[in-house]
């Protein structure tokens, strides 16, 4: 892989983690975090241009999709969960 592509799908990773930390469900947040995980772990092996550059513009319409979906999470946002944990309670 190039140094440039390397870049390119480093930046990309990083987006994608990012804007899925942003989901405001806890579910739908570490669905998200791990379906990118995994996804560039399988993927890391792949040498062919083609297929990085074709992978690349699938990763671009997925954080398309993500930002889309984090928008709309947050316009219906719901009561945080157990697991989420609360704000501390101040003494």
């Amino acid at each position: 892989m190039a140094a440039s592509s390397r870049a390119q799908v480093l930046s990309l990773y990083r987006m994608m983690l990012r804007e899925s930390s942003r989901f405001p469900s806890y579910n739908y947040r570490s669905y998200a975090l791990r379906r990118v995980r995994d996804a560039f772990r399988d993927n890391r092996t792949v040498e062919n241009p083609q297929t990085v550059e074709r992978l690349l513009a699938e990763g671009q319409q997925t954080l398309a999709l993500i930002r889309r979906q984090v928008s709309i999470g947050r316009m219906f946002e719901t009561q945080r969960i157990v697991v989420e944990g609360s704000s501390p309670v101040r003494s």
